[in-house]
């Protein structure tokens, strides 16, 4: 039984298991995806309850934030990191925020204030480890337009960033770095067969989101310039290397990041190579 992130996590982790060979069919209406491995259900709940009930033993395996294991204090197994997000592929902060003209400068500021946020566990703990006694309040959402007015500070979730300077909000500590993680029961994990399911399942979405800003490179060099050309060609390990039917050519192929390609290619090329294909990736496995 598998728990899946509804809200703005659920678009991209079903491109996500698409990628790694899982198509994932749902309804709008409803929470019961059709998942075509007859070895997985699924149920799509908010991110923020998942942790909770990988724990209690509802859910098998899951995917939420790691903020939210934290918030929930959730006793599960962290079976792996994907980064991913429905802006980009890197991790999000839990920041402590205040308008830009606020007196708050550090976090000793914050006393005697009231703060407004979703992970109240989290912030009161934080609080708590700095020595200050502050009232914690949870905010149901569009926390950044509280301040000043309903409360002095926001500990609020930042990707980009963008949000809060739109909001003319200055950020005054971090709380938490957090990023999607697969979870699993600790009765599931100890149970080899739904292991070894659960640890099949990671290795093909770690390789399909590994595969995400890489390409395929394939070309053809003459031998003269091989060693240079290999000079500049990254890759996982080594770049693999053919002989052709022609004595004096090899053919190359490399996996590297998609944004060195603009750079390498007019390189290759003046170096003397010929057939050069670029080709996408869907997975990538270490």
């Amino acid at each position: 039984m598998f728990g899946l992130p509804k809200g703005s996590l659920e678009e991209a982790t079903i491109r996500l298991f698409s990628k790694a060979g899982w198509n994932i069919r749902k309804s709008s209406r409803s929470y019961k995806p059709s998942i075509d491995d007859d070895e997985i259900e699924g149920r799509f709940v908010r991110s923020q309850e998942i942790s909770r009930y990988v724990d209690h033993g509802y859910f098998d395996v899951g995917l939420c934030g790691y903020d939210w294991i934290v918030e929930n204090g959730s006793d599960v197994v962290e079976v792996c990191d994907l980064i991913y997000s429905r802006a980009s592929n890197r991790p999000s902060y839990w920041v402590l925020a205040v308008p830009e003209a606020s007196a708050i400068k550090t976090v000793e500021d914050l006393q005697g204030k009231r703060i407004a946020t979703e992970v109240v566990n989290l912030t009161r703990r934080f609080l708590e480890d700095k020595g200050i006694e502050a009232e914690v309040e949870f905010s149901w959402g569009a926390t950044e337009v509280k301040v000043p007015d309903m409360v002095d500070a926001i500990v609020d979730l930042t990707e980009t960033g963008n949000s809060l300077v739109a909001n003319k909000l200055r950020i005054v500590d971090t709380l938490l770095k957090t990023n999607t993680k697969l979870i699993a029961n600790k009765r599931s994990w100890d149970n080899p067969v739904k292991r070894q399911k659960i640890e099949n399942i990671a290795m093909m979405l770690e390789a399909a989101l590994e595969a995400t800003d890489k390409v395929g490179l394939k070309l053809n060099a003459p031998k003269a310039k091989l060693d240079e050309i290999l000079s500049i060609l990254p890759a996982l390990r080594n770049p693999t290397v053919n002989r052709l039917s022609d004595e004096g050519w090899s053919a190359i192929e490399v996996i590297l990041s998609e944004r060195n390609v603009r750079d390498i290619v007019p390189r290759l090329k003046q170096m003397g190579a010929e057939g050069i294909i670029e080709y996408p990736l869907n997975k990538v496995v270490y």
